[in-house]
């Protein structure tokens, strides 16, 4: 999960994109806030927006994993993982360690973290890079944020449909 900002834009100085992404780089969900919107408080928001439809049944709502920067790795973001059953992997800042160290055998346990896993954070910054191939979406040229989140759910759509058709 990750969040972008773009830039100077007509509805104000900046707009935020906090999104989910899959393995292959295909947007799962969608946040849209003010540029000086805090990363960490739309964890929770961007993960109950996920909705991965199958062939068959319910749609899938729930990751296996959330690979994340140090960004979401707050205790709340964390105990709604755990709550999930989701696997967590978001590395702890330094502060946090310090401070659940400080706390003794009180301070819980280390945060566990698979590397293998971390690494492929980076399908977050890929998917983020296809969407600002739309020059609607890299400029920011829509007056109010409902036209410009449909034309993220619009290039979001063109992503899977391109993942989904053979290349010729």
């Amino acid at each position: 999960m990750r969040a972008a900002g773009l830039g100077r834009s007509r509805g104000g100085l900046t707009s935020k994109i906090h999104l989910a992404a899959d393995r292959r780089c295909r947007p799962l969900a969608f946040v849209l806030t003010p540029g000086q919107a805090g990363d960490s408080p739309q964890f929770v928001p961007v993960l109950e927006r996920i909705k991965v439809r199958g062939p068959v049944g319910r749609p899938k709502t729930r990751p296996d994993a959330v690979a994340a920067d140090k960004a979401y790795s707050s205790r709340r973001n964390r105990r709604y993982l755990r709550g999930r059953g989701i696997r967590g992997v978001i590395p702890e800042k330094l502060d946090q360690a310090a401070n659940r160290k400080k706390r003794g055998s009180r301070g819980g346990r280390p945060v566990s973290h698979d590397t293998d896993l971390y690494t492929e954070r980076n399908t977050v910054e890929r998917c983020i890079n296809r969407l600002r191939n739309w020059r609607g979406i890299a400029t920011r040229f829509d007056k109010s944020p409902q036209s410009y989140e449909a034309g993220l759910h619009l290039c979001g759509a063109l992503l899977w449909l391109r993942s989904i058709t053979p290349h010729s």
